[in-house]
Parts: structure tokens; C-alpha cells; sequence
């Protein structure tokens, strides 16, 4: 993954089965997440998911879901489990698998496989 929007103005007139804008609740992050939800949309890549990463509290959400109205958003909550993980050179899945934030990112992994016919 990339940070910014680089990798999408190089995508051409490609389609991709989705494009994964994250972002986190600070003005900066959001400008940017704003830009690339924008060009994403623009060029028709295909299905566009807001990832709200680092949500620590419903104040947190309201701000991304107000800057990002319309778009589906899915959060993955602040979660000491992740800093765990990273610190210990270890996935969270595998350090703590039922983590709030694990548990978000499995439902979004789900969220992203094609449905069986």
C-alpha cells in the first residue's frame, strides 16, 4: 500500500474489484482520503470503501462519516492489540485474534471476497 494518491492517477482507465481509501480522523489524513476517494470516483475504478482506521470514539466517526458522505465506511477502532502485535514483529491476527480491531478487519477481508454464485 501506498501512501497519497500516486498509485491511483497511475492506474490509467484500469478496473479493480475495489479501491481501499484509508483514512484516520485528522484533517490532514482526511484531505488526502478526499482527494483519492474523489479520483477514485472519477475514473469509475470500481467499488470504493472508506477504511476509518484508528477510530477511538463516536466524535472520531462522526468526522469521517461527515467528510466522507455517501461512501461505504467501514472502522477499524483504535486498539492497543495492534501496537502489540507490531512491537512484538507479530500479525495481530496471531498475537490476538479477537481483538476489536482484528474482528474489523476481518469483517472487512469478508466484506471484500466475491460472493459464491
Amino acid at each position: 500500500m501506498e501512501a497519497g494518491i500516486g498509485t491511483l492517477t497511475r492506474l490509467a482507465d484500469e478496473r479493480v474489484d475495489a479501491v481501499l481509501v484509508v483514512v484516520e480522523p485528522t484533517p490532514k489524513s482526511i484531505e488526502v482520503g478526499q482527494r483519492a476517494a474523489e479520483l477514485a470516483r472519477d475514473k469509475m475504478l470500481g467499488r470504493l470503501v472508506i477504511v476509518a482506521s484508528r477510530v477511538r470514539n463516536d466524535a472520531d466517526m462522526a468526522t469521517l462519516t461527515a467528510a466522507f458522505e455517501g461512501h461505504e465506511i467501514v472502522a477499524i477502532p483504535d486498539d492497543p492489540a495492534i501496537v502489540e502485535a507490531d512491537r512484538k514483529g507479530v500479525a495481530a491476527l496471531d498475537l490476538a485474534p479477537d481483538s476489536p480491531a482484528v474482528q474489523a478487519l476481518c469483517g472487512l477481508a469478508r466484506s471484500l471476497l466475491p460472493v459464491p454464485a
